[in-house]
Parts: structure tokens; sequence; C-alpha cells
């Protein structure tokens, strides 16, 4: 039989009382609190988050150093804690429920004493030895949760944005330009009202798919500057109270060279601190790109229907098989997940707008929430439309017989028409090829209003089609 192993543990005290700490465990008493106060959803912040407040914290080090508050053999401690933070070495020391105390409080903790604890381990020192190196007094030196969670948000959403999202889009706009030049000449019938309607291309069709991303990617570039403006400098309500006038200029010069990001304090502190009116903001345009991205993919879905009994002008890739009883089939499986992407996006928006109309006062409690909400949307859409993209967008094909047979049987051709015979003669053949399945030409020649030529010079002139 093994031996079992005792679970060692460590004492660390607060101003509540004392708890146990797992010896082996990076984080301390606040963190353990959490832990055992918010058992409620198992989710927790993504790296990039707890990077952009490491980032936070390494910045705000150099500059208490450079500000001559922070003793420079503590400073370099916890600048290589955050080193080590930031290279993935801790990730599992990060364990507080996305549902948490209001503004944060509780990751950001977790965030200051897992600092303290690698400072203290690569010192030699014990974990919970804070006399040397303390998760407030030296970690959170010049700083506050009201501060530095927020700006956090800023960071993670604007980098995320930059590198993430704003990539993805511009490789789905460039795939559907690409199809809209392929089919420029491939004709077909529009629809309206989900009814026949006037002539188009296929090219056309995509070439408005791309024009549409461009216009929200246009829309993100301009809102997403406002996470460049942070409240950081400003602890506890944007007064600045306990954080030098050194401090705050030079935390931003660290922080900009750490992300080589023009981040700048915004104009008023008072105000950042107290309204997540930026991240609303931010949150708006995704919704916009969220709402385009359903219709594009119920327009592929629509397109792609059938193959027997539906549109059947394109073909989808087959991803997977769509079916757990009916053999052969396939879905439109990419086309589907785009849309749950965009639910959810736009179901976020609408949290984070409850959570932005929640603020009180100097502050707005409900920051953890917003913060998750707001990169699970950006996360979501970077992956999402990637995988779309290229599993999908890519490998679209356009099936052009049924597409030619659609126009030649579509009534509502006699549009082009109506110029030279009117709108009631026309409507008139537009009618009697309903009833009796015939096509515009042959209609219009059996009833003597157009001889031939003129009837396929209008049918094959480029103006019908917009062009």
């Amino acid at each position: 039989m093994g031996i079992l192993m005792k679970k060692r543990y460590r004492t660390e005290r607060d101003f509540l009382g004392s708890r146990k700490i797992p010896s082996s465990a990076y984080y301390g008493v606040q963190t353990q609190r959490a832990l055992e106060n918010f058992q409620i959803s198992g989710l927790h912040f993504s790296k990039d988050f707890i990077d952009a407040m490491v980032i936070i914290k390494r910045s705000a080090a150099l500059a208490n150093m450079k500000a001559k508050q922070l003793d420079p053999t503590k400073g370099r401690l916890i600048v290589r804690s955050c080193d080590d933070i930031l290279q993935h070495k801790l990730d599992d020391q990060f364990l507080v429920d996305v549902f948490q105390a209001g503004a944060g409080t509780s990751e950001h903790m977790n965030v200051n004493e897992v600092i303290a604890n690698r400072g203290l381990e690569l010192a030699g020192k014990k974990k919970g030895s804070y006399q040397f190196l303390h998760p407030n007094d030296h970690v959170n030196l010049s700083q506050s949760t009201n501060d530095v969670f927020h700006s956090a948000i800023h960071v993670a959403s604007y980098r995320a944005v930059h590198d993430e999202l704003l990539p993805a889009l511009v490789l789905l706009e460039r795939a559907l330009r690409q199809k809209s030049r392929q089919w420029k000449s491939v004709t077909k019938s529009g629809r309206t009202h989900l009814r026949d309607a006037v002539p188009m291309t296929l090219g056309q069709e995509f070439g408005s798919y791309a024009t549409a991303i461009w216009k929200d990617q246009w829309q993100l570039r301009h809102t997403m500057r406002l996470l460049l403006e942070l409240n950081l400098g400003g602890t506890a309500i944007g007064s600045g109270i306990n954080a030098s006038a050194a401090y705050r200029r030079e935390v931003y010069q660290q922080l900009r060279k750490i992300t080589h990001t023009p981040f700048r304090p915004t104009k008023n502190l008072f105000e950042e601190t107290s309204s997540l009116g930026s991240l609303q903001t931010v949150s708006g345009s995704l919704r916009g790109l969220a709402t385009t991205l359903i219709k594009l993919a119920n327009d592929l879905r629509l397109l792609g229907s059938g193959p027997v009994t539906g549109f059947d002008e394109l073909e989808l890739p087959a991803v997977q098989p769509g079916s757990s009883i009916m053999p052969g089939k396939v879905n439109p499986a990419m086309a589907e997940m785009m849309d749950m992407v965009g639910y959810r996006v736009i179901s976020n928006d609408v949290t984070l707008s409850l959570c932005s109309q929640a603020g009180q006062l100097e502050l707005n409690v409900m920051m953890p929430l917003a913060a998750y909400a707001l990169l699970e949307s950006i996360h979501l859409l970077s992956r999402g439309i990637e995988a779309f993209t290229l599993k999908c967008v890519r490998g679209l094909r356009a099936n052009t017989k049924t597409c030619h047979e659609y126009l030649e049987k579509n009534p509502i051709v006699v549009t082009a028409f109506t110029p030279l015979i009117g709108y009631e003669k026309a409507a008139h053949v537009a009618k009697r090829a309903y009833r009796e399945d015939k096509t515009i030409r042959q209609v219009l020649f059996e009833e003597r209003l157009l001889d031939k030529k003129t009837i396929e010079t209008v049918l094959r002139s480029k103006q019908m089609r917009g062009q």
C-alpha cells in the first residue's frame, strides 16, 4: 500500500481573521476567501485579461522605482514575478470565479498575491512572508482595484481586437471579394421579400457582403480608439489619492513601452472610473458586426438550401455528416456556428448594457461581468470568423446551371421591358408567364409586343444587371 501524503498548509491572516492556504499555492488569504465564497459558475477570466493586469503591475513597479517610491530590490522582484506570469509559468494560480465581489477586488488581489509570493520565492523566502514583499504595500503601491481592473479591461480588449478580431475580419472581407470577382459574370435572380426580383450577378451579391464587413471593420477601428484612454493613476475614484504625479507620468511611459500601444490617461479620470461607456460603445460595434455576420450566414444557408427542394444556387463545403438518422445528409454547419456566435455576442452586449447602467456615483462595481462579456465576444468573433472563412466561405461553389435556369423562368425580368411596353402590359405579361409556366421572352413574342432581336438585346444588356 502506498503512503498517503498529508497536504501541507500555511496560515495567512487579514483583518477579518486567518485562513489555511495550501503550501504550494502562490495565492494568499484574500484569494482563498474568494475561492470559498464564489463557487458559482466555474468560469474564469481569460489569460489575456490576466496578462493585461500583470502588464499594468509590471509598469507600476517600474514607475514606482523611477519615482523613488519603491525599493529597487523589491521592485525588481515584482518585475521578475510578472515576467514569469507572462511566460505562462503560473497560469493555474488564477482561480477566482467570474461572478465575484463587485469591481474585481478578488481577482485583483489574486494577481497581487501571486506576484508577491512568487517574488518572495525568487528572493529565497517563504510564501506569505509579506513583511518583506507585501501584496498591498508593494505590489499594489500607487494603485487601486478601481483603476487597475478598469484599465486592464481596456488593455486586454484593445489588444484582442487589434491582434485577433481585425485580422479575422480582413481575412473574411478578402475571401468575399475574391468570390465577388470570381462570380462577376454569373447572372441570377435577385430576391426581395423572399420572392423573385430583378436580375443581378452572384458577384454583386458577394460584393455587397464584402462591403458590409468592411463597414463593420471601419466602425470597429473607430470605436476601439476609446480603449486607448485609461483611468490608470486615478486610484480609488479618479482623484489619484496615494499616487504621485511622477508615478502617473511614468506608468504610462512604461505601459506604452511594454505594449507598443499608445495608451494614455483619459481627460477626466473621475468620469472614466465611474463609467463603462467606452466598453459599451465597443460592444455596440461588436453587436453590429454580429448582426451582419448572422445575415451573411443565413443568406448562405438559404442560397445553399436543398439540394432538391431548396435554392441550390450555392454549394457549401461539406465539413461533417449532418444527421444521426438520415444517411448522406449534409448541413450548413459552419454557417450555423456563425449564427450561434452572433447570438451570443448580442446577448453579451445586452449584459454589458445592464452592467453599464448599473454604475452608481463614483464607481461601477459590475466590472468583472462586463470584462468577461466583452472579451468573450471578441474571442468568439475572432475564432468564429476565422473558422467560417476558412471552412465555409473560401470553399463555396456556385451552381451556375441552377442560377441560369431560375433566371430564365423568372417573370420579374419583365421589369426591364417596362420602359418599352409600359407598366400595365408588363404586369399582364408577368401574370401570364406565371400562370402558363412560360418565359418572359415567350410571352412577349407570342403577344407580338416586341420582336426577337429587341427582346434578346434587353435580356442580355448589362444595364439589366446593374453593370
